[in-house]
């Protein structure tokens, strides 16, 4: 964790020298902020909220961006102004609930937790990213079919997304939450009536590299028990019902 807390505390200080007061705060969220990283797998993911950005800023932040992303190996962080902040939670229902339960401060305020997310829209986006998962599972099986090795990192890449995703949909449920990935398979292996370990491939390939089944057979029941959680998901509140609303609704 050293090696990353270095990495965070340069980037914060190659920002406040680029940017200077334009800077408001910088908020680690994601795996990193849990103290749960995979060497492969995990990013470090952050929000940094600027008091603008301009062409000229974004000039500024471009040596700075380019550091973390081709020297450091990270992803881009997101970029907001506080009211493009405060504005954005309803389409980014999934990421906000996500920052809100996992974040630590690294520079100024604490401007997540000012967030109100609407949880009705949140659905909405749970059920879209689940489908969208769906979609290009299906298209990467077609186009691996019959290369293993192709399958495997397909599986292992897709857990993490998949784990949140599963997650939400038990906030979406109005469940609460584990936080072990087991217990949210179990959780929702119950409700959609499917076997928890129909979700757990992609978590087996990172634990121990390999697959007890024909990655087939095992391809093919994750698909088909993500395809049960989505329609028990859409009949626990059916879309005709929704309105937009506020935080809570």
């Amino acid at each position: 964790m050293a090696s990353t807390d270095n990495k965070l505390a340069e980037f914060v200080a190659r920002l406040k020298t680029a940017v200077g007061a334009n800077l408001q705060s910088v908020i680690l969220y994601g795996s990193a902020a849990r103290g749960e990283t995979h060497e492969k797998y995990s990013d470090v993911n952050l929000l940094c909220v600027l008091g603008s950005l301009s062409a000229g800023d974004l000039l500024k932040l471009s040596p700075v961006v380019t550091w973390w992303l081709d020297k450091q190996k990270e992803p881009a962080p997101l970029l907001f102004t506080m009211d493009e902040l405060r504005e954005s939670a309803d389409v980014f229902a999934i990421e906000f609930v996500d920052m809100k339960e996992n974040h630590r401060v690294l520079h100024g305020p604490d401007v997540v937790a000012e967030i109100a997310v609407p949880m009705n829209l949140h659905r909405v986006q749970v059920e879209h990213e689940l489908r969208s998962a769906v979609l290009k599972l299906r298209m990467h099986f077609i186009r691996r079919a019959g290369d293993a090795k192709a399958l495997y990192e397909i599986l292992a890449d897709s857990y993490a997304s998949v784990l949140t995703l599963l997650r939400h949909t038990l906030i979406a449920m109005g469940e609460e939450p584990a936080d072990a990935p087991r217990d949210v398979f179990s959780r929702l292996a119950a409700i959609a009536g499917v076997d928890a370990l129909a979700f757990e491939p992609g978590l087996v390939l990172r634990e121990t590299g390999k697959l007890q089944r024909d990655v087939n057979a095992e391809y093919g029941d994750y698909l088909a028990a993500l395809e049960k959680v989505i329609r028990v998901l859409d009949k626990h509140l059916p879309k005709r019902e929704w309105k937009r609303g506020g935080a809570g609704s």
